[in-house]
């Protein structure tokens, strides 16, 4: 990978930008970015900034990547037109179908979508990859080496499934870090200072975390081994199901998915 260009500064586009310096250390980025603050950002990482739209960006790039918010992605996409010639597109953009990119970009075909989480900020991501059949193989190979800058990638043979990725992962950490919330404030009501019942819920997660990813057994298995028969853990699982904390989360989980299609057909309307 010798060449790619962000469009789009914000702190995705920078974390890939460390990532891929460990992966590919010879590679050229470039960014297109109006913020002067943000170039600067970059600048500072050794990035090529543009504050608008240029062949000299976009010239020989392996990817160019969209990382801008949905709601202005489309005005991005037909200010690019011009200065394309024929680049692999690797979206980032929620909601966003690719067929509504391709459409934008007058018909471009080279398309993959994707859908990293917040983790990739420190390395530690996940992505869910979208590419049709009509995508060649070398171009679906180039856009999951350079999401594999922040952290792994799954690659789902639908695009209604990028939905479900989105919900589960791309919205995932949302649900964590409401859970540390919980937690936090609970560990506070039964008497520890803000500073212990930090080290305690975030160490109790990191490691009850690092333990499922190792265990050959289920989270299941893993749980019943903790919970006694009449004792602690099995008083406060008792109330977390009485509340149907399980089935909330299953519930918030669809509600994503759903609202991430219907993004996507508000956008292809556009």
């Amino acid at each position: 990978m010798k060449k790619i260009c962000f469009v789009g500064g914000g702190n995705m586009a920078s974390a890939m930008v460390t990532g891929l310096r460990r992966a590919f250390p010879a590679v050229d980025c470039h960014v297109i970015e109006p913020s002067a603050d943000a170039r600067a950002k970059l600048g500072a990482l050794g990035v090529t900034a543009h504050a608008a739209a240029c062949r000299d960006a976009l010239a020989a790039a392996d990817a160019v990547v969209l990382a801008v918010k949905p709601q202005v992605l489309r005005e991005v996409c037909v200010g690019l037109v011009p200065y394309l010639a024929g680049e692999l597109i690797v979206s980032i953009a929620a909601g966003t179908r690719s067929g509504s990119i391709s459409r934008w970009l007058g018909g471009h075909a080279r398309v993959v979508r994707t859908m990293p989480n917040t983790p990739a900020l420190i390395g530690q991501g996940i992505t869910g990859l979208y590419a049709s059949p009509a995508v060649p193989v070398a171009d679906v190979a180039t856009a999951t080496a350079l999401m594999q800058s922040t952290g792994p990638v799954v690659r789902v043979d639908s695009e209604a499934m990028i939905d479900a990725v989105t919900a589960v992962s791309g919205s995932g950490p949302a649900y964590v870090f409401h859970w540390i919330e919980s937690m936090l404030a609970a560990a506070e009501g039964v008497g520890f200072s803000p500073a212990d019942a930090r080290t305690l819920v975030l160490a109790t997660l990191k490691g009850a975390t690092a333990l499922a990813e190792a265990s050959d057994e289920s989270p299941a298995v893993l749980r019943e081994r903790v919970t006694s028969k009449g004792g602690t853990t099995a008083a406060a699982l008792a109330v977390i199901h009485e509340r149907g904390v399980q089935q909330a989360l299953i519930d918030a989980v669809r509600a994503a998915r759903d609202r991430g299609a219907e993004l996507g057909d508000m956008l292809d309307k556009a």
